[in-house]
């Protein structure tokens, strides 16, 4: 997969005025990323890509099982293993 910004994927920029877009294209220059301005009047701004750069998305983290012998996280107080985990599948490794 092709990250966005570079030369084979370029961001893509469509704004107003020809302040915006020497705005858009200054940023991206800091940052060295490759994009592609359009200036259309007409039709509404859209910076997605230049904003999707700016602030990526975090990876989902996958949740952490509870050892065996540590409280259960349901609140019941007891062991993970006499509680919630007597129905979890085994793991085999």
């Amino acid at each position: 997969m092709t990250q966005l910004g570079t030369s084979r994927k370029p961001a893509v920029v469509r704004v107003q005025t020809p302040a915006r877009a020497e705005e858009m294209l200054s940023i991206c220059d800091r940052y060295g990323w490759r994009v592609i301005v359009g200036v259309e009047p007409d039709q509404d701004e859209d910076v997605s890509d230049v904003e999707r750069l700016m602030h990526p998305p975090e990876p989902a983290k996958a949740s952490a099982t509870p050892g065996r012998n540590e409280p259960c996280p349901c609140g019941s107080g007891r062991k993970y293993k006499k509680c919630c985990g007597t129905n979890a599948p085994a793991s085999r490794g």
